[in-house]
């Protein structure tokens, strides 16, 4: 069990990167949404032990991070945002260094600590390539490699999908899905389909404000009935907007397809009810957000 309290981080400036944040994270996977700028590798970094928060406490097991870092760092796995390689290395010199920088025991020797690491990874193929020919979801899958040796009991993995391709990312899901079956895999994103897709539970943070914690299954079940999608002309949509509140609008075929919200009556004509996402969900907590704060 990972439990934060009142975690504050505030930079020179003053600039409150996080503002009170409470969290209690059990095993598992377990996403913390938010656009870019609101304060996740912030938190992340905190974790990790690469930096001190202005106040509060993070206790993992009971132990706290913030003021024992050494008694943590053996159970911690770590993939941040960007992840760097010697790019003239093959995959397994480049995991075996790593694994010597962070210290890891192997009562069988590196060497094959890190066949079988890239074996888990499905990256036994490509062990004697270099890693300047890895494709971008090959140089995660090595990450997550060097961040799950030890067998941690903490995973931090900062924004993992970002930039990969649809084939990638499924890759990458499953991967996390596995590894996240005996430890706590704290999973930091700004794509809401990688919490949809993996996390039983998430939080959304906005600002370094933690706005709620819920399960996609009742972040969506909270909006049933209310979601409704239809086609509108470009001329018609400024009065639409005005008139009910918009979700979100992309196009399909040329065609604009809006999605909004009507908590009660009939919405207009030519929208059908719709199945709530939890995109839908996450768009209207953070525009509720940005309405309070105006």
């Amino acid at each position: 069990m990972l439990q934060i309290r009142g975690l504050v981080k505030v930079y020179p400036g003053p600039i409150a990167a996080l503002q009170g944040i409470d969290l209690d994270i059990p095993t598992g996977l377990f996403g913390l949404l938010g656009p870019n700028g609101s304060g996740k590798t912030t938190l992340m970094r905190i974790l990790a032990g690469l930096l001190e928060p202005t106040a509060g406490s993070v206790l993992l097991d009971g132990v706290d991070i913030v003021a024992h870092p050494e008694r943590v760092r053996a159970r911690l796995g770590y993939l941040p945002q960007a992840f760097g390689f010697y790019p003239h290395l093959s995959g397994h010199a480049m995991l075996l260094h790593l694994l010597r920088l962070k210290g890891v025991d192997a009562p069988g020797g590196l060497p094959a600590l890190a066949s079988a690491l890239l074996e888990q990874v499905n990256l036994a193929d490509a062990a004697r390539r270099p890693v300047s020919g890895y494709s971008g979801g090959m140089r995660q899958r090595l990450g997550i490699a060097q961040a799950i040796a030890g067998d941690p009991a903490l995973l931090i993995v900062d924004e993992p999908t970002a930039g990969l391709d649809p084939e990638e990312r499924v890759r990458f899901y499953r991967l996390l899905a596995e590894v996240a079956e005996s430890r706590l895999v704290l999973l930091s994103t700004h794509i809401v389909e990688d919490v949809a897709t993996l996390c039983p539970r998430f939080a959304v943070i906005r600002y370094g404000r933690l706005l709620t914690t819920t399960s996609p299954a009742a972040a969506r079940q909270r909006l049933e009935g209310t979601v409704f999608e239809g086609a509108v002309s470009r001329d018609h949509y400024a009065a639409l907007a005005g008139a009910v509140r918009v979700i979100h609008s992309h196009l399909v075929a040329g065609e604009l397809r809006v999605r909004i919200h009507v908590p009660s009556g009939p919405p207009p004509q030519g929208f059908v009810a719709a199945l709530p996402l939890l995109e839908d969900a996450y768009l209207l907590l953070s525009d509720d957000d940005a309405r309070a704060a105006a």
